[in-house]
Formats: structure tokens, sequence, C-alpha cells
């Protein structure tokens, strides 16, 4: 089995297309044809199930499709190791960051690394928390942050940063007749909320928050970003819920953020990572990350002036 058989394979069974795989790839059909069958045979298993007018995955193949990608992955990683030991690095922290998590901490945890250790490469990937969760397992990652700690055997996921969740409003919009507002109330509005595939954790910490009254939220919109969901309320969409360092952290004009009334709801970043005595690199990012704080975390305030957001 060869690098070049992977390789068409993956272009097949995304595109489910000889044709279009073959031109994704630059190369004959023919040629394809042949390295697929090749990797069958090596396999001793049918990957396609192909007729004249389609082209699907076995079972298989679908089982095939979930191990290759992490071929790649793992071969990207090991070229990144030795540019970065030629460009004299003596170490590399694999990160993985899901759920939008909140970019007011991470500048100032990343600049911290590079000032204690500059030899140390650090190396970012934002995936879904699925995606995370399997390359923490099969060590495509070192260390990861989510918003949530449902992450199965075998992985810690450690609280480290609280936010208060806060209730984002476009400018002169008639529910900022209330500094705080109830939550029965925002949900007379529509939301524009985190895309649950995309941001899962995030969005399961809202979930339970939004549980609490028994009204089904209208959803305007769902987006992949936090920064998208703050320009749709900025142009007067929808509301949305975010936590105060994130909004905090945003640019966006013309938004304002309001704390829920009778309570204040918090969202929970954990990090997560593998279980066992981390490595030395990592034991030392795990203390640096505890000493990073936004204006929101240990007392919980919420920020001083919310109108100016």
């Amino acid at each position: 089995m060869e690098l070049r058989h992977l390789r068409c394979f993956l272009a097949v069974a995304e595109e489910l297309h000889f044709a279009r795989a073959a031109e994704r790839l630059h190369i004959e059909q023919s040629p394809l044809s042949r390295a697929i069958k090749e990797l069958e045979e090596e396999l001793g298993v049918s990957l396609f199930a192909r007729t004249t007018r389609s082209t699907r995955l076995t079972r298989a193949g679908t089982l095939f499709l979930e191990h290759v990608p992490r071929v790649f992955a793992a071969l990207e990683q090991t070229r990144d190791s030795v540019r970065a030991a030629a460009n004299g690095f003596h170490g590399q922290l694999r990160i993985a960051l899901s759920d939008g998590i909140s970019p007011s901490r991470l500048p100032a945890l990343l600049a911290q690394c590079r000032l204690d250790e500059p030899e140390v490469d650090i190396r970012l990937f934002e995936v879904p928390l699925s995606q995370q969760l399997k390359g923490l397992n099969d060590d495509l990652y070192d260390v990861g942050f989510a918003q949530s700690d449902e992450v199965g055997d075998g992985i810690l996921a450690k609280p480290v940063w609280r936010d208060p969740l806060m209730v984002v409003v476009p400018a002169r919009h008639p529910i900022l007749s209330h500094k705080r507002i109830p939550l029965d109330e925002v949900l007379r509005y529509p939301l524009v909320m985190c895309d649950p595939v995309v941001c899962e954790g995030h969005a399961r910490q809202i979930a339970r928050v939004l549980r609490a009254v028994d009204v089904e939220p209208l959803v305007a919109e769902q987006v992949t970003s936090l920064d998208l969901m703050m320009a749709l309320v900025s142009a007067g969409f929808a509301l949305g819920l975010a936590g105060a360092s994130q909004i905090a952290a945003n640019r966006e004009p013309g938004i304002v953020a309001r704390p829920l009334a009778g309570g204040l709801p918090m969202l929970t970043t954990y990090l997560l990572r593998l279980d066992g005595e981390p490595f030395e690199t990592l034991a030392r990012f795990i203390e640096r990350v505890g000493g990073i704080e936004s204006p929101a975390d240990s007392k919980h305030a919420i920020p001083a002036r919310p109108d100016t957001l």
C-alpha cells in the first residue's frame, strides 16, 4: 500500500465520482481505477459499490474513510516537526481549539508561552469537538480547549475559564429597556445561534440555559463562528448569546451586551488532555493556562460598561 493509493481512495470517497476524482488529482481515469483496484486487492475487500450510474462507499469503505485522513494528518505533523527542528525549535505543542474559544485569552496565553519557552513550536488546530477527541486519542494533539466536559473515557476535562453569559443586542433595540434582561423576554425575539455541530460544547451549554424556560427559541440563523454572530446582531438580524470575554474581544460596532436577569449563568471552558502524567512541556503549559484571566474571570463580574462593548 502506497500513499498514492490512499490519495486516490480519498478523492473518490469524497467525490463519489471517478471522473471528477481523476480531474481533481490531475490524472486519467484509467490509472485512478487501477490504483483503487490495487488497494482493494491489498485489503481484500471492496471499498466502492459501482454501477453505470453511481458510486458509493461500501461498509468497509466507510470504515476505511474514517482512518485515512488521520494518516495524512500525522504525515503533515511529522513534516511540521522536522521543519520546526530545522528552524531551531526543540519541542512542539499541538493544541486543538473547539467551540469558538475566547480570543481575549488566547493571545495572552500564546505570548506567555513564547516568552517562557521560545524554543517550543506551538501548533494550533481549529476543529469540531468530535475531531478533537479523536485527535487526542490518536496522538494528533497534545492538549485542547472546548466548552464541554462530555469527553468519554481516557480524557480529562479540567475547567479552566468561566465567563458570564451575556445577551448580545443590536443598538437601539427595544429590549434594551431592561438593564438585566429576563430570559423569557429574550426568547420573544429571533436568535442567532452557533451551529451545534461546529460548536458542539458551546451549543450544549446554551441549550441548558434555555431549558430553564419552557419556550422553544426562534432560531433566525445558525452560524459557524462567533464573529459572524456578532456581525448579524450588529446588522439587526437577531439577538445573540455569548460569553462576556468573547463579546469584549469583538470589535463589531453597533452591539450592546446585557446580563440576564435572575442570576448569572456561566459558560465554562475546559482544558482537555489524555488521562495520565503529562510530559514536562505540557505540564508547564497547563500551569500557564491557570494564570490567564480576563475581566470576567475570578470575580465572575459583569464588564463595568456593558453598553460600550
